[in-house]
């Protein structure tokens, strides 16, 4: 098995890790948190 070279292994952190950045932020700005007065009146409905 031939061996990688210390850039190559320097690149591919490179590439792994600008994706783990790009997919953490598109799970953080696709998250819409809900309003608490649609919760309030939400339990105001169960009731």
């Amino acid at each position: 098995m031939p061996q990688m070279s210390p850039m190559m292994w320097f690149s591919l952190f490179i590439m792994f890790s600008i994706t783990m950045i790009m997919f953490n932020q598109m799970n953080f700005f696709s998250y819409k948190p809900v309003k608490i007065k649609s919760i309030k009146k939400m339990k105001k409905k169960m009731t």
